[in-house]
């Protein structure tokens, strides 16, 4: 797993409230990365309209672009005062995720900062389109800030899938847990793994394989999945040397039971991995994470495969 060296945090415009750009800070100042603040301008109706000729057109986006330049130089003055190496950076592309993951690309980043939005009156955080759509297509580690506070001294969670379901290849839960580990120990952070197993399914499968009106005997096959789940859960935890009172097997849905793990330890980040390889299943991916994030308490931090490429090509759509 490659260094947190570059960090790019992406500056809403629209508000005058920075928890990404504040989290990305603390996080720099611990590990010693260098910080891009990136504002990524677009216009759905206006700006982009072919009726509006290039003179007229790099006026209109020169008029909206200043004031928020200026703003960016602003943060950036005020985080260079606390010794932190930051540029900045503003361009204009579309969609906006697109544009997103084309520069995060372009730059090298090692990681993607953004803030989730969060719905005060139900004390949770909503994932917008961007969000989902960034979270499919990213390839570059993607660190979703729910929460305001930084870990003192902190418990970040690995989510792993040691069964490999939901075609995630094995080295995914290798990169969630190196990444866990490289964290924690910049930040002085406990690391917890966790992985849950849906007993439903086996009993769903027994099931269908019964083809004779027998009684099926669920408490072993529950049990035996459990110890499946359990050996190979262990083998990979054990590699990475997870205390064992570090390690989480649960049984339940992952979008339920993690959230009440978080919560019960007092989680500030949680590591997970996402892939995908058809059009259902980045749906799936998509509304699994806005599951979990609707009652995490802390931080996600959303890891592709080494080998993931994204959809989004290297064209700039001005």
């Amino acid at each position: 797993m490659k260094d947190i060296g570059k960090i790019l945090c992406l500056i809403d415009p629209t508000s005058s409230q920075q928890p990404a750009m504040n989290k990305a800070a603390w996080l720099a100042n611990e590990i010693g990365a260098e910080i891009e603040l990136f504002a990524c301008l677009y216009g759905e109706n206006d700006v982009g309209d072919k009726q509006i000729d290039s003179i007229g057109l790099k006026d209109v986006r020169k008029e909206i672009s200043e004031p928020i330049r200026q703003r960016l130089e602003e943060y950036a003055l005020a985080l260079r005062q606390r010794n932190l190496r930051v540029t900045v950076s503003l361009d204009w592309d579309r969609p906006l995720y697109a544009g997103i993951v084309r520069h995060a690309q372009a730059c090298d980043a090692d990681v993607v900062f953004k803030d989730t939005h969060h719905h005060t009156a139900l004390n949770r955080a909503l994932m917008t389109n961007t969000d989902w759509n960034l979270i499919r297509h990213c390839p570059i580690p993607l660190w979703l800030v729910r929460s305001t506070g930084v870990p003192q001294p902190g418990v970040i969670v690995a989510s792993i899938d040691p069964m490999h379901h939901h075609d995630k290849p094995a080295a995914l839960d290798d990169r969630i847990l190196l990444m866990g580990k490289s964290l924690a120990n910049s930040i002085g952070a406990e690391l917890h793994a966790f992985h849950s197993y849906n007993p439903a399914d086996a009993l769903a499968d027994a099931n269908a394989n019964a083809y004779l009106p027998v009684s099926l005997p669920y408490d072993e096959i529950k049990k035996d999945m459990r110890a499946k789940h359990g050996a190979r859960f262990s083998e990979i935890v054990d590699f990475h040397k997870i205390p064992i009172n570090r390690q989480h097997l649960m049984s339940g849905l992952a979008s339920e039971e993690l959230p009440i793990l978080a919560e019960k330890l007092g989680a500030d980040l949680v590591i997970m991995g996402a892939v995908a390889r058809s059009r259902w299943q980045h749906l799936f991916i998509g509304a699994t994470a806005e599951r979990i994030l609707e009652d995490l308490p802390c931080d996600l931090l959303i890891i592709k495969p080494d080998l993931f490429r994204t959809s989004v090509d290297n064209h700039q759509i001005k």
